[in-house]
């Protein structure tokens, strides 16, 4: 649970009230009712051709109702001291990431839903530059980098918004230790990048029904040596259940992190510039498996340049569609 904060606490909670998972979820509740948005939702079909009311807008990252909305990506710590994270599940997208010892790090994807705050907060990495610019230009969260990496986020198309340039967006938390309790606030963050792209196609295509060809499957992990990120299938609850170093991974909350469709994208990671540090190589082709409805999908992924969205197409040459619902991006190192 978050704890007392060191900064000004959320719009509309009292000065030094102690910031609990129960009271960020009765504060993003308020929000989605004075918005008018719902807790998951999408982008931009249209009407059927003789209707004359225009179909719901559905989100491109999640297949469910949403208008389009600014995207923010945060970076968000995997270590055990800084789990369980907060409002991981409210992210439209949970990227997992390979760092260096063999370490994992998360980055959600919001956009449909802001909740009040997010965390932990933690460090950016070079590959996050490129990996964002499918979302065109959206806001980054994040604390710390090396000294390059944050040049080259300030020189890049990105809206980098981090810890230490715009303190007064990002509050430490009495849950975890130092430097695994920084939290940010979505709201603030996006007030510092008002032109932030607003969600749109970036090549996932969504269906009700799972396609033919898939292979039963009950679980999947990758593991990047110092850290395991692993699925079980749960038909009980219809989705993949995740787990993190073999424990089931929770929110603050107390709820099941998991996802309807989880994506294991297979890519290279040599070093990058400074040479530690994996960069996955998100630009290019490669093999992808998708899961879904309790079955494994062998897919390609494509994503021709650093402005385009990634396909993922079966066998058959059909696009994969995935569930509606959260999407899980797992990257694994390509052999």
């Amino acid at each position: 649970m978050l704890g007392d904060t060191t900064s000004p606490p959320p719009t509309g909670t009292t000065r030094g009230a102690r910031i609990t998972p129960r009271l960020l979820a009765s504060l993003a509740v308020v929000g989605a009712l004075a918005t008018g948005t719902a807790a998951t939702s999408w982008a931009g079909e249209t009407a059927p051709p003789g209707d004359s009311a225009p179909a719901e807008a559905t989100s491109p990252f999640t297949g469910l109702p949403a208008e389009p909305a600014p995207v923010l990506a945060v970076k968000i710590d995997n270590h055990k001291g800084a789990r369980p994270q907060t409002a991981l599940e409210d992210a439209n997208i949970v990227f997992v990431e390979k760092v260096e010892g063999g370490l994992s790090r998360l980055l959600g994807l919001y956009s449909s839903k802001l909740p009040a705050a997010v965390g932990p907060v933690r460090s950016a990495r070079e590959y996050n530059i490129e990996q964002l610019r499918m979302f065109d230009r959206p806001a980054l969260a994040y604390s710390g980098a090396r000294a390059d990496v944050v040049d080259m986020i300030n020189a890049s198309p990105l809206y980098g918004v981090s810890h230490e340039d715009f303190p007064d967006d990002y509050f430490r938390g009495t849950d975890h230790e130092a430097p695994h309790n920084l939290y940010g606030y979505p709201d603030k963050i996006l007030g510092e990048a008002p032109e932030a792209s607003p969600s749109d196609d970036i090549g996932f295509r969504f269906g009700d029904e799972a396609p033919a060809g898939g292979t039963p499957t009950a679980d999947r992990a990758v593991n990047y040596g110092a850290a395991t990120t692993s699925f079980s299938w749960s038909a009980e609850e219809d989705r993949w259940l995740a787990s993190f170093d073999d424990a089931p991974a929770m929110s603050s909350d107390g709820d099941r992190l998991g996802g309807k469709t989880i994506v294991v994208q297979k890519v290279a990671m040599p070093p990058d510039s400074g040479g530690e540090t994996p960069y996955e190589e998100t630009v290019g082709t490669g093999s992808a498996t998708v899961l879904r409805d309790g079955q494994a999908y062998e897919t390609v992924w494509d994503r021709p340049t650093a402005e385009a969205g990634t396909t993922f197409t079966r066998a058959d040459g059909e696009p994969m569609a995935f569930d509606r619902g959260q999407v899980w991006v797992v990257y694994e190192e390509a052999k």
